[in-house]
């Protein structure tokens, strides 16, 4: 399903008054599920626009543009807690990306919640998608939680669960996690409207923290094995996205950016350098590349790729930051 679009939603059972406050294109599935349950999006807060792109112009939210196409009510804001919040029946918060006060937090009269992509207390902070696929999980899901002072800390109302899909990336978990938190957000109102939520509190002994992102995450050392290697590049694409120089002795022919892999069984090999079946020899096994983004180019399948550029064996893989 694309991410932008409203899942099939029935109509709530108990709808409310709600705060939206969001930034990233995680919350769009579930603001446009809010309003095609019935619920009453009172008013949403995002952050400022930003500039964007190689022009660097100013660019709103992917939650700016799916308020202003719904003629919602909208305010960007650099600090929430600054706001003059309108009474409401709950807060809802998604990938938003600003510290929200407890007086902010504790306002509506259902309190605040949380859609968090990741199993908690697991993969708590910005990128629990990203780690989930590099560390090598094989299950994830969404948890809602309660606002709280600490990072993704606050007592659990609901989780769900999905499989990770072999050689899938971040960005397509990421649209499906979004896709699946929405209903679960419809159904923790429900609860939340008739006084029969319940509150886990977190164990936090067994808590994990999903740093950010940079594009030194991205950086691969092809002594590690394969398979470790090629979680990574699905895990940072498509952003921030392992790049390669690829090097005939020391003259350089292109730049590309691994956008899929997959660990493969390769004859013996100096890890970095391309073996016979072209794929890139590990420190344990290979990494057969199975689509690429070259520079200034869109994405690729990695067959169409060596079409039209060299790619033998013996030519050198180099990591670039």
């Amino acid at each position: 399903m694309n991410p932008l679009e409203a899942p099939s939603i029935a109509p709530a059972a108990h709808p409310l008054s709600i705060l939206f406050a969001g930034s990233g294109e995680f919350g769009v599935p579930t603001l446009a599920a809010l309003l095609a349950a019935g619920h009453r999006i009172l008013h949403v807060y995002t952050q400022p626009d930003r500039p964007a792109g190689r022009g660097r112009q100013l660019t709103p939210t992917p939650i700016a543009r799916f308020a202003t196409e719904n003629n919602l009510p909208l305010t960007r804001t650099g600090n929430l807690n600054a706001e003059n919040l309108p009474p409401a029946d709950v807060l809802v918060v998604i990938a938003f990306g600003q510290k929200i006060a407890r007086n902010i937090a504790d306002a509506p009269r259902l309190g605040s919640i949380n859609l968090h992509a990741s199993r908690l207390p697991k993969y708590r902070g910005a990128a629990p998608i990203n780690w989930a696929i590099i560390n090598g999980e094989t299950t994830t899901g969404n948890s809602i939680i309660r606002l709280a002072d600490r990072m993704d800390a606050g007592a659990i109302l609901a989780q769900s669960q999905i499989p990770i899909v072999p050689t899938e990336t971040a960005g397509e978990l990421h649209d499906r996690l979004a896709a699946d938190g929405a209903p679960l957000v419809l159904s923790t109102l429900d609860q939340l409207a008739i006084n029969r939520a319940v509150e886990t509190r977190q164990d936090d002994s067994a808590a994990t923290i999903a740093k950010k992102l940079s594009r030194e995450t991205a950086t691969i050392d092809w002594k590690d094995s394969a398979n470790q290697i090629a979680r990574r590049i699905n895990g940072l694409s498509p952003w921030p996205g392992c790049r390669l120089r690829l090097l005939d002795g020391e003259k350089e022919l292109s730049t590309v950016t691994l956008l899929r892999a997959q660990p493969v069984h390769a004859a013996s090999a100096q890890p970095g350098y391309i073996v016979d079946a072209g794929a890139i020899a590990a420190g344990e096994g290979a990494v057969q590349i199975l689509q690429v983004q070259p520079q200034g180019r869109r994405p690729m399948s990695f067959d169409d790729f060596r079409r039209g550029n060299r790619w033998q064996p013996g030519m050198r893989i180099e990591s670039v930051t």
